[in-house]
C-alpha cells in the first residue's frame, strides 16, 4: 500500500492531497496543472514538499515532521518518463542491465528472461535507441525499471509522446505489467481511454485537490467527480469475449447482453473491460427497429443531470452495467425521461474503438 499526504506551494499553485493507493495501478487523473506530476516527483524524491508523509508498505520515504527524507537513489523506485530517456550510446541490453546494476543486483539479473518475454523486446537487444520506434523505446524503459526490482513504479504519462498506433502497441504490455508483476504502479494520465483500460484505482485531481477516489467506472461514470467533466464521462463495462465473427466483429457478453465491437486481438473467454463515451450513446424509450446500430441495451433511468447549457447527462442502469448518455435537454423533455422510466441505450459498434477495449 502506498500512502501519500502532501502540502506544497509553488507560486500561485497550492497542492494539498491525501490518498492511499491499493495494489495494482493507481492513476492520477486530471487536467494539466492539477498537480499530477508534482505528486509523482515528490514520491520520487525529486521535489521537496513543504510538508508531507509518504510510505510504501512499512517503509517511510518521507516524513517532514520527523525530518526524515530518503534520498531519491535509495528509494528503490522505477521511473518511466514520457520519452523513455534511454542512454543513446548503449544497446538495448546494456540499457536494461543498467537498471539492475544501479540497484546493486549485478549484470546478469535472473529476471531478465521473464522481462524480455513479457515485453516482447528480446529481438531488440543488440540495437541502440536511435534505431527503435517510440513504442519499442517505451517498452525498453519499462523493462529497465522492472529490472531494478523497485518497490514502486512511477509512470509520468508514458504514452503521451506516442502516436495512436504506438499507444495501441504499448497498452497491452502495461496491462500485462499490472496483472503479472506484484509491484504497485503510480501512473499519471489525462486520457480517459487509458484510465478505463489500466486503472485499478483512480485518484481524480483538480486544482491541487483530490476530488474523488474510486474505480475507473466510478470516477469516469460521475461527471461531478471526473476532472475533465462531460468530456471524460462515460461507462466502463466489464464483459467476456464470446467469439469472433467472419465480418470483422468480435462479440462480447456483458451481463447476458451481446455487444459487438470491431475485432479485438484476444482469445474467446478473455475477460475485458470497455469504455463507452457518453456522447456516443443515443436513447430511445421503446426498443428501436430498422437501425444500423447493433448494440441496444435496455435499462432504467436512475438520474438526469441538467447542465448550464443545452445538454443533459442521463444515467441508465442496464444488465451490462451503468451507461451514461449525453443528450440535449430538449430531447430529454421530448422523450419524457425521468428517473424510474425505462429506456434503451443505442451504441454504434464503430463508436467503440479497439483502444477502448482492454
Amino acid at each position: 500500500m502506498l500512502r501519500v499526504a502532501l502540502t506544497h506551494r509553488q507560486g500561485d499553485f497550492e497542492l494539498d492531497v491525501s490518498f492511499d493507493a491499493a495494489p495494482g495501478v493507481t492513476v492520477l487523473f486530471g487536467r494539466s496543472g492539477s498537480g499530477k506530476t508534482t505528486i509523482v516527483n515528490a514520491v520520487a524524491g525529486l521535489l521537496r514538499p513543504d510538508r508531507g508523509r509518504i510510505t510504501v508498505g512499512d517503509t517511510v520515504l518521507l516524513d517532514t515532521d520527523r525530518g526524515l527524507r530518503v534520498p531519491p537513489h535509495r528509494r528503490r523506485l522505477g521511473y518511466i518518463f514520457q520519452d523513455g530517456r534511454l542512454f543513446a550510446h548503449l544497446t538495448v541490453r546494456q540499457n536494461l542491465i543498467y537498471g539492475a546494476w544501479f540497484a546493486g543486483l549485478g549484470r546478469s539479473p535472473r529476471a531478465l528472461p521473464h522481462v524480455l518475454e513479457m515485453l516482447g523486446i528480446g529481438p531488440l537487444l543488440a540495437r541502440r535507441p536511435a534505431g527503435l520506434s517510440g513504442g519499442e523505446r517505451q517498452r525498453v524503459a519499462i523493462g529497465r525499471a522492472l529490472l531494478a526490482q523497485p518497490r514502486l513504479i512511477l509512470a509520468d504519462e508514458p504514452l503521451s509522446a506516442l502516436d495512436d498506433a504506438r499507444k495501441a502497441e504499448v497498452l497491452p504490455y502495461l496491462e500485462r505489467l499490472r496483472d503479472e508483476v506484484q509491484v504497485p504502479i503510480l501512473y499519471v494520465s489525462h486520457a480517459p481511454a487509458e484510465v478505463a483500460r489500466i486503472a485499478t484505482t483512480v485518484v481524480a485531481l483538480e486544482g491541487g485537490r483530490v476530488t474523488g477516489i474510486g474505480t475507473a467506472a466510478q470516477v469516469l461514470g460521475d461527471p461531478d467527480v471526473a476532472p475533465l467533466g462531460i468530456r471524460s464521462a462515460g461507462a466502463v463495462i466489464a464483459a467476456t469475449l464470446r467469439r469472433h465473427h467472419a465480418d470483422g466483429l468480435s462479440e462480447l457478453d456483458a451481463g447476458g447482453i451481446a455487444l459487438f465491437v470491431p475485432r479485438i486481438a484476444m482469445a474467446p473467454g478473455t475477460s475485458v473491460r470497455l469504455r463507452i463515451a457518453a456522447h456516443d450513446v443515443i436513447l430511445a424509450r421503446d426498443r428501436p427497429t430498422g437501425l444500423s446500430a447493433l448494440n441496444i441495451l435496455p435499462g432504467t433511468i436512475t438520474a438526469i443531470r441538467q447542465g448550464q447549457g443545452p445538454g443533459a447527462m442521463v444515467r441508465l442502469s442496464t444488465p451490462a452495467g451503468v451507461v451514461l448518455a449525453r443528450i440535449t435537454a430538449r430531447s430529454a423533455q421530448a422523450l419524457d425521461l425521468a428517473p424510474g422510466t425505462t429506456a434503451h441505450a443505442i451504441i454504434k459498434s464503430v463508436a467503440i474503438a479497439p483502444d477502448d477495449v482492454g
